[in-house]
């Protein structure tokens, strides 16, 4: 399904059938202020293995999710004094950090090295869902590992079109194309830039 939702003044109506579909096991696919993405509920198992599903993604290989602010970040990693100095100024935004996991995070959505890939976006759709929600969803982009196929996986009509598995498709016309810059912290309080993407990374050092 199809819904058409303004990308800066979400309408509360259309956030709800949102989070109804999340509630009860169901996948969107959203705008995350950098590519579109699959959406599940993190906590509901059947929802996060039915994105793998779609996505045919390996298991092994775990989804990063989106939180709402700071805060909710520390309730799902550990963050260091220079983490969160350096987080404070980049979230909400096109960042993704990698930090160790704490136990509030599903094992399915956690490395073997118990790391975990979280964001906070600044689009108001995907924060409002998450506001409304009370928890984090799952962030993975709207496409097939297996696809290289030349078309625009940013467009919320194609996706539909073609991910008939998915729930819910919110559109909010078409997506970015560069995905989130990708930051890992060290044990000693270094960051290292995994992926360039989206955010800006000349004044993080």
């Amino acid at each position: 399904m199809l819904l058409p939702v303004n990308p800066k003044h979400p309408e509360p109506r259309k956030i709800r059938q949102a989070i109804d579909v999340l509630k009860k096991g169901g996948v969107i696919a959203y705008p995350t202020g950098t590519v579109f993405g699959f959406g599940a509920d993190l906590f509901n198992k059947k929802a996060v293995e039915k994105v793998y599903r779609i996505k045919n993604a390996s298991p092994d290989k775990p989804f990063s999710f989106l939180c709402s602010d700071l805060s909710d970040i520390a309730r799902y990693a550990r963050v260091g004094d220079s983490a969160y100095r350096l987080m404070r100024r980049l979230v909400p935004g096109p960042y993704t950090f990698i930090l160790e996991a704490t136990k509030e995070v599903p094992r399915l959505c956690m490395s073997k090295r118990k790391s975990v890939g979280i964001r906070v976006p600044d689009h108001p759709v995907a924060r409002a869902i998450l506001e409304a929600l009370g928890g984090p969803i799952i962030s993975t982009s709207a496409r097939r590992n297996d696809d290289d196929s030349d078309w625009n996986a940013n467009d919320p009509e194609e996706i539909a079109a073609r991910f008939k598995q998915v729930d819910l498709v919110l559109d909010t016309g078409l997506g970015g194309v560069v995905p989130s810059t990708i930051l890992a912290f060290g044990e000693g309080g270094g960051v290292e830039v995994l992926r360039e993407g989206a955010g800006p990374i000349d004044d993080l050092f």
